[in-house]
């Protein structure tokens, strides 16, 4: 099969093998490696995508550091991104070369009983399956290294590569008006925050809130709290200077734990005469979540739990506390259909009524020094680090914000 540049027009590389750069990872904690791969094309019903910005989660984070028995290698990580259509196989009705996408780590395949439902989010077909590393149509990787070993996918995006291979349900076609180094956020973390409060809690005017982690799921939160007409939003973290930033968001109030001799349940109920309204789990620790249901009030106080929890882990919570009337939640992509609900979300980002992704964005990085965004997460000191992965991108250099 004839080979082309990474950085050729999309009719000249339609059909063919593409070989770019990708920052590949071999083994678990361990820097990734910055290789020359080759990008297989579509096959049917999926897509390849020039991948132009991408942003560091918190969730590549923890399946770099997952060492588990399944864990897959070599693999390349990423799903929180924005590209250009390059080129599509069979059966892809919707998309065509050119087109602007954001990816999706929970596709939607519009067929399913889930997809057909009001109720879901989560695809029977294309949900979040982080332990499978091939495409869903043959099981098979489309990427491999220069010498022709398979490379593992990730999440079915993989957009820490100049190209990827997505089927098409996890890929949206959005507004190309709007800057896709921002609205790459909207691919994971700001709307899964803002879709916890508007979708699954539906927080009313006056409400109270209590927010446990202030990374960027919890900052949207916050976000999406103050643009529903919260009262009150009491942010909490261990990290003082996301504290500080926080009230840059819509948080009203603070709390570090450090700061206080009892339980931080507590301290909400004490602050708010018995608890919020609302809580928000956004940090992915089974004693947080406890700490979070506990601190809405009883006879109807809502938690709604977004973060991410590592490995398999119980949840122990006493049972009084739904007795009593507390309803606990979960979140997944802020309950928002991907394919379907996204682009309208973007389009209130060009209209400027949804108008804070900058704030998010603490800092910008090359592709070739992903490996720094990683270090400024693990310290605390990021919310989005924005890879810029086009390597033509004379644009791309490091700034901090």
């Amino acid at each position: 099969m004839a080979m082309a540049s990474g950085g050729g027009e999309c009719s000249s590389t339609a059909g063919k093998i593409i070989t770019c750069k990708a920052a590949v990872m071999r083994k678990a904690k361990e820097p990734l490696l910055i290789e020359e791969i080759r990008v297989d094309p579509p096959h049917c019903g999926e897509v390849r995508v020039k991948i132009l910005f991408t942003a560091l989660c918190h969730s590549d984070v923890h399946y770099w550091e997952f060492e588990g028995i399944r864990a897959l290698f070599p693999r390349i990580l990423g799903h929180e991104a924005a590209g250009i259509v390059e080129s599509v196989g069979d059966n892809v009705p919707d998309l065509a070369p050119g087109d602007h996408v954001l990816t999706l780590f929970t596709g939607e395949c519009k067929s399913c009983q889930k997809c057909k439902s009001d109720k879901a989010n989560v695809c029977s077909v294309l949900g979040i399956n982080p332990f499978r590393g091939g495409m869903l149509e043959d099981g098979k990787t489309r990427f491999f290294s220069k010498d022709g070993e398979p490379i593992f996918h990730f999440i079915g995006t993989s957009t820490f590569s100049e190209y990827t291979v997505l089927h098409h349900g996890c890929v949206v076609k959005v507004n190309p008006a709007a800057p896709l180094d921002r609205i790459c956020l909207l691919s994971c973390g700001v709307t899964a925050g803002l879709g916890s409060v508007w979708n699954v809690a539906n927080v009313e005017p006056g409400s109270t809130v209590a927010i446990f982690g202030l990374g960027t799921l919890g900052m949207a939160v916050a976000e999406g709290a103050r643009m529903a007409g919260a009262s009150r939003v009491i942010g909490i973290d261990i990290n003082r200077q996301k504290l500080e930033l926080a009230r840059m968001f819509g948080v009203t109030e603070t709390l570090h734990p450090a700061d206080h001799a009892m339980p931080l349940q507590q301290v909400v109920q004490g602050m708010t005469g018995g608890g919020t309204d609302y809580s928000f789990e956004c940090v992915g620790n089974v004693d947080v979540i406890r700490s979070a249901i506990e601190s809405c009030h009883d006879g109807g106080g809502v938690c709604v739990i977004g973060g991410v929890i590592p490995g398999p882990q119980e949840i122990a919570i006493h049972s009084r506390n739904f007795l009593a009337g507390r309803v606990l939640k979960g979140s997944m992509f802020g309950g928002f259909k991907g394919v379907t609900q996204l682009p309208a979300l973007v389009e209130r980002f060009v209209t400027k009524e949804v108008d804070f992704l900058d704030k998010f964005i603490t800092h910008r990085l090359p592709l070739a020094r992903i490996n720094e965004a990683f270090e400024l997460m693990l310290e605390g000191k990021s919310l989005r680090c924005v890879i810029c992965v086009d390597s033509t991108n004379t644009s791309a250099t490091a700034t901090t914000l």
